[in-house]
């Protein structure tokens, strides 16, 4: 069982990308979506630590233990003409779900986001996942019905990007 007394809320730091690494895997077999990780944790490491940082990364630990993990990037709105934070993951191990893991990363997220003056905070969660969804709005969160994910990979973004 985790406290909040014992938990520890950080920003991954270069050492962790391997045990982030293992936490995506684990996000990615919780969504049965196992043979979509292609990737690999150097590849993390240098998205998070390059001379290019693409992502940012917390970790949560409790009793020395990653047990989940937020990771995302600024976006910008141009309606409201400020950055933004998209949350790309966040992930908590089952055993410690329940235990306030989940709302303290979400919290952290946004307290960054506050930090930055940024307009908003966005993710996307599983049409499945009502327990996420109850989660979420548990938090404040709206869920926009009425906006839909468009996506270009492989095969595809190439093609489009060879488009003249």
């Amino acid at each position: 069982m985790t406290s909040r007394s014992n938990l520890i809320v950080r920003f991954a730091e270069p050492t962790d990308h391997s045990v982030l690494f293992k936490l995506i895997q684990g996000l990615a077999e919780y969504e049965k979506l196992s043979h979509a990780v292609t990737g690999n944790a150097l590849e993390l490491k240098e998205h998070l630590f390059g001379s290019h940082k693409y992502i940012e990364a917390i970790l949560a630990e409790s009793a020395g233990q990653a047990v989940g993990f937020a990771l995302f990037f600024h976006n910008y709105s141009t309606f409201l003409t400020k950055p933004g934070i998209y949350l790309e993951d966040l992930f908590v191990l089952p055993e410690y779900r329940r235990q306030g893991v989940g709302k303290a990363l979400l919290s952290r997220v946004a307290q960054i986001a506050v930090e930055r003056d940024c307009g908003r905070l966005e993710w996307s969660v599983l049409d499945w996942n009502e327990s996420a969804q109850e989660f979420y709005r548990s938090m404040g969160a709206s869920i926009l019905d009425d906006w839909r994910i468009c996506r270009v990979t492989e095969d595809a973004l190439t093609q489009l990007g060879a488009v003249n």
